[in-house]
């Protein structure tokens, strides 16, 4: 599996911005798809991560009720839809790919893509 993530750009806090994770690869459609960030300095964090079906998501506490992750398999693409943009979430976003069950740690995915660079200002 190949991804490339795209969408990043500079933004208002408050603002949104939608990710995209385009996917290549016949097993895209049977893995998770994850998110994750790095800021500059820090380590590489889960964002949220959504099931082969799409029925089933999850978030990390810092992004819940603002960020929303879905996918369209016929398009394999997974989206992140980023809401109420703040300061710190600030980051290179990434997607990856998981032939597991769904996990929240880097070490559970696979396939990583190159990230895209959010920047939010204030």
């Amino acid at each position: 599996v190949q991804l490339q993530a795209s969408g990043g750009g500079l933004v208002q806090a408050g603002g949104s911005l939608r990710l995209s994770c385009a996917a290549s690869g016949r097993t895209f459609g049977s893995g998770v798809i994850g998110w994750f960030r790095q800021a500059p300095g820090k380590e590489r964090k889960f964002v949220a991560a959504i099931n082969r079906s799409g029925g089933s998501t999850y978030y990390g506490d810092s992004v819940k009720g603002r960020f929303t992750i879905s996918r369209d398999n016929a398009k394999n693409t997974v989206y992140l839809q980023m809401n109420s943009l703040k300061l710190e979430d600030t980051a290179v976003y990434y997607c990856a790919a998981n032939q597991g069950p769904m996990s929240t740690m880097r070490s559970s995915y696979e396939y990583w893509g190159r990230g895209t660079k959010v920047t939010v200002s204030s």
